[in-house]
């Protein structure tokens, strides 16, 4: 899985591509943990090059989202490719997550 950040004015836009999987959790909650870390509470997640996302990725996302909560901040998911927002919608996260078909709604709504 390949993890990259930019800046969008306040905003991180995080670039998540390949496979977030029992692999990839680890590697993954450890970047974005050191990303909030450094004062980024407001945060557009893309993920139209996720390729697959399992259990263990969308536990990813939530405490994710949690230590945003937390924080006072918002994240925003954007570019859910099909199979993705599949999973999202079969497990629910569909109504847990904020999300928005491309990045400027997305950078929008994460302010």
């Amino acid at each position: 899985m390949e993890f990259a950040q930019e800046q969008a004015g306040e905003v991180a836009v995080v670039k998540l591509a390949g496979r977030l999987d029992s692999g990839a959790a680890q590697l993954a909650e450890e970047s974005f943990t050191r990303m909030l870390g450094s004062g980024t509470p407001h945060l557009a997640i893309d993920m139209s090059q996720l390729a697959y996302i399992s259990s263990a990725g969308l536990r990813v996302l939530l405490v994710v989202a949690k230590k945003v909560q937390q924080a006072k901040g918002k994240m925003v998911l954007f570019g859910l490719v099909p199979n993705v927002r599949e999973v999202f919608a079969v497990s629910g996260f569909d109504k847990i997550f904020a999300i928005q078909s491309d990045a400027a709604a997305a950078v929008a709504a994460a302010r």
